[in-house]
């Protein structure tokens, strides 16, 4: 997949929105889900590089069996670690056959805009914020993310759950993408107390919840 156009579109985005907008280019192709960075322009906004790690969107992607079900999605809010608002877009790169190669992303910074909203209030406007709550630097962030929102799907620390519970919550891991993650069934199934194998006997029993 020639990427090479998406790479100059961003570039010519960030130089036309300066260094609050970071724009970056992933590619799903190339096997390795930990590294699907290619390009990105004004990475300090989410203190990334190119070589790293996908974001909760691009390992969705990666994951879905029907990419037709994927929807380019805009304007929606994210937060990263340091505690910045950007205001983000992503737009699915497919190949003639419908797959996704690849996604183009913008995150704008918009949190000295937040704070004179009233005189910027048109550019502010946005969609529902995005059930991801943070943009992850690396992929061990990412999956800690991960491990947190199915922790507050299932509304109960690891203690008190129950295994109907831990299944639901490796259902939701699973959907997300974090297996796809080097090492992930090891930090998951410590996390949740259960073995390598009651993890994966959990992960056959929710494909049939």
């Amino acid at each position: 997949m020639d990427l090479d156009f998406y790479k100059r579109l961003a570039k010519a985005l960030a130089m036309e929105f300066g260094d609050n907008c970071e724009v970056l280019v992933h590619d799903l192709t190339g096997g390795d889900p930990e590294h699907t960075i290619v390009a990105i322009e004004n990475g300090h906004v989410s203190h990334r590089q190119t070589g790293d790690g996908p974001s909760q969107v691009a390992l969705e992607a990666m994951q879905e069996k029907h990419p037709e079900n994927l929807q380019d999605r805009s304007g929606y809010l994210l937060r990263t670690h340091d505690g910045r608002i950007v205001k983000s877009s992503t737009v699915y790169i497919r190949n003639e056959q419908g797959g996704v190669d690849g996604i183009f992303c913008v995150n704008y910074d918009i949190t000295s805009l937040l704070m004179a909203q009233k005189a910027v209030g048109s550019l502010l406007t946005h969609q529902e914020e995005h059930r991801s709550a943070s943009i992850p630097q690396n992929v061990n962030e990412l999956l800690d993310d991960l491990i947190e929102q199915s922790v507050e799907r299932v509304g109960k620390p690891v203690a008190l759950m129950t295994k109907d519970d831990k299944i639901a919550a490796i259902q939701f891991l699973n959907n997300a993408g974090a297996f796809l993650v080097t090492k992930s069934g090891d930090k998951i199934s410590k996390f949740f107390g259960i073995s390598k194998y009651t993890l994966y006997s959990y992960i056959d029993a929710s494909k049939n919840l």
